[in-house]
């Protein structure tokens, strides 16, 4: 053989065992189940005779998700935010989960649930776990929500349940590792205190939240004043824009999930001053607020969904082994002053809003709740610090990677039920 040769047929030999070490490696590794932050799954809009905006187009489609490289050259950002702005019946004789429902003619599903391409904004994450032998849409899944509902609402739960165990079965009954960002975790966690011992012990091997956002936080109550536009996660620029998306965030539920609870922010941070009165509202204000607002509905579904995601406490433990990780060291919007407490506010990059330290999206308060977790028996617990490391950077933060990778490879605790 010459000497060409037998370099081509080391080289075919050591990239053989490359593929077999990654193969190994990935058959010891627990199987991914990712859960998105907020609005980073992919909603395909379906638009059929809607009535509802009489000057936006009658029939059509669209997408909604954070960084959509298909904009709709037909439904403008205000045509969006009111087709996607859900309806509440205050019928009291219903469940406060089925009083939510679309627009007449608006049909809006998760894309390619379960897949990858589903929440495309984790790419480099995907690619990680990939260059450890996994495998996208194998031992790599996706469980995707409509940023608008929450974990009660859509059918999250039994899709969810239904994704894991599929992942499950499809790759040699290895227990799933759970994988939140941000919002994610609220899910996650919702998932994790919805179903038994028996099955978490079945069924899980893992769960590392990315800064969940498990107690709220404070951004979310000036955006029910000046909405926020899911394409680029900025404020609305014009009133017609600031009204149109205020008005959506005031409907849907998750705004108040994400809100920031007062059983554990109390009085810590003023997240709205009213210059045109001079007060200032804490979170353990809301009611407040939203009385002075004169916004009896959004009072109504504050109420119920303000700290809904129970994570404290005996009985809300997530009973599974825990490999949390934030960012922190990072200037944080947590309020903003505004003129007064109508929907509709344009604020901008001269407004002087409220800050402190967290990781750019969430503060310190929200990322740190976790530890209430070290209460758990049995079960490991660990939360990490990535001083300067935003939000956004964490999933993609070669250090939070390569933790991940090795804590997939970890036996899960086996504890007594």
């Amino acid at each position: 053989m010459s000497m060409r040769g037998a370099g081509i047929a080391l080289a075919a030999v050591l990239a053989l065992v490359a593929s077999s070490v990654a193969a190994s490696a990935a058959a010891v590794s627990a199987p991914v189940v990712l859960f998105p932050a907020f609005h980073l799954t992919k909603l395909a809009v379906a638009v059929r005779d809607q009535a509802t905006a009489p000057e936006c187009p009658r029939s059509g489609r669209f997408e909604d998700w954070y960084h959509n490289d298909h904009p709709s050259t037909s439904f403008n950002q205000v045509c969006q935010d009111k087709l996607l702005t859900l309806r509440y019946d205050p019928d009291p004789a219903k469940p406060m989960a089925a009083r939510f429902t679309e627009q007449p003619g608006v049909d809006v599903r998760v894309q390619d649930y379960g897949r990858t391409e589903s929440a495309p904004f984790y790419e480099p994450l995907y690619s990680s776990l990939e260059s450890a032998g996994h495998v996208r849409n194998e031992d790599i899944r996706v469980a995707g929500y409509d940023g608008r509902l929450t974990p009660d609402m859509g059918d999250f739960l039994p899709r969810a349940v239904k994704l894991i165990e599929d992942t499950y079965r499809d790759n040699g009954d290895r227990p799933v590792h759970l994988v939140g960002h941000s919002n994610g975790p609220l899910y996650a966690q919702y998932l994790l205190t919805h179903t038994t011992r028996q099955w978490r012990e079945k069924y899980i091997h893992g769960f590392t939240p990315l800064a969940g956002n498990m107690p709220g936080q404070g951004l979310l109550y000036p955006t029910l004043f000046t909405g926020l536009n899911v394409q680029d996660f900025g404020y609305p620029s014009t009133p017609e824009n600031a009204a149109s998306s205020a008005r959506l965030y005031l409907a849907a539920p998750t705004s108040y999930m994400s809100a920031a609870d007062p059983e554990v922010f109390g009085d810590r941070e003023v997240v709205v001053r009213d210059t045109s009165t001079g007060r200032d509202y804490t979170p353990r204000d809301y009611q407040r607020l939203l009385v002075d607002a004169n916004l009896p509905v959004a009072k109504e579904i504050a109420d119920h969904y303000i700290g809904f995601v129970r994570f404290t406490g005996p009985r809300s433990l997530p009973d599974v082994d825990v490999y949390a990780e934030k960012g922190s060291g990072v200037p944080t919007i947590v309020g903003a002053p505004l003129a007064n407490l109508v929907p509709g506010q344009v604020v901008g990059p001269s407004t002087p809003f409220i800050t402190r330290d967290g990781d750019g999206n969430q503060e310190d308060i929200t990322n740190d709740a976790v530890v209430a977790w070290r209460a758990m028996p049995c079960f490991h617990f660990e939360l990490t610090g990535n001083p300067g490391v935003d939000h956004f950077s964490l999933p993609s933060n070669p250090n939070v990677l390569n933790r991940l990778l090795t804590n997939l490879a970890r036996p899960a605790s086996h504890c007594p039920t």
